[in-house]
């Protein structure tokens, strides 16, 4: 019905978004239960986490969870309120615009410490 179109892109990204933050969630679950194998190999792990690449992951994580808790909340809208559907471009251009609201400040923010 709208292959191609932008709700197909949102459900793509969605998708996307879900497994990475899905994917750190599993990392995090494994990191933290490197306590059990000594201080010394969960404070190396946490020392690697301070390295660049992984500063930049946490922006990427950050725009994930946040582009997928908007866009979880339109699916919801439009779950609940079948009528809503006849907005979905409307709603589309809010989660964007909600999205870069939120995300740009707090990018700029991120991306400052790292450079630092």
């Amino acid at each position: 019905m709208y292959r191609g179109r932008v709700d197909m892109w949102l459900w793509v990204l969605h998708r996307i978004t879900g497994l990475g933050v899905l994917l750190f969630l599993i990392v995090h679950i494994v990191d933290t239960a490197l306590i059990g194998w000594g201080p010394q190999l969960y404070n190396k792990a946490m020392r690697l986490y301070a390295h660049p690449l992984f500063r930049v992951g946490e922006v990427l994580l950050f725009a994930a969870v946040t582009y997928h808790a908007l866009n979880g909340l339109r699916v919801i809208l439009i779950d609940f309120w079948p009528a809503a559907t006849r907005f979905r471009k409307e709603l589309a251009l809010t989660v964007a615009l909600a999205f870069l609201v939120i995300f740009v400040p707090v990018a700029i923010l991120m991306v400052r410490e790292i450079l630092v």
